[in-house]
């Protein structure tokens, strides 16, 4: 077992950032056997919830780069899973929109990334879970507004 320095083993930052590391590896894993990325997955999510979308918007609602999401869109769209259609309302924008093959792409990313949600929390009881998820959301809130 390798050494840590204890003063960084109950230092939250350095906790945090180890277990990133490991979160970031699992779910890139799972990304890579669906020949996925988490970019697609945003999109997709995004669409699901909300709706058909401007380019702009699913960049706000996915926290992604305006580059980032047209090459994620472009990917998406050669694939058939979303559809990108001029904005009637302003022709310089295009409207996104999930397709039904795009849906059920969606669901099978979903079933794979929950599995790695298990792996990654599996020493943590149900209950331990959902506080930790509230915890984190909440310290993630409180950044956020700053």
């Amino acid at each position: 077992m390798e050494k840590i320095p204890a003063r960084l083993t109950v230092k939250p930052t350095w906790l945090l950032t180890q277990l990133a590391l490991h979160a970031h590896r699992l779910s890139s894993e799972a990304f890579g056997v669906l020949g996925a990325r988490g970019y697609h997955y945003r999109i997709l999510a995004a669409l699901n919830e909300f709706g058909p979308a401007s380019q702009a918007d699913l960049g706000r609602h996915c926290t992604m780069d305006r580059s980032d999401v047209v090459a994620a869109i472009n990917e998406l769209a050669e694939a058939g899973y979303v559809e990108r259609n001029p904005d009637p309302a302003d022709r310089r924008r295009n409207i996104v929109s999930l397709t039904e093959s795009g849906e059920r792409r969606l669901q099978h990313i979903e079933r794979e990334l929950d599995r790695v949600q298990d792996d990654m929390l599996a020493p943590l009881a149900a209950e331990d879970r959902r506080a930790l998820i509230g915890l984190l959301t909440r310290l993630l809130a409180h950044h956020r507004d700053r």
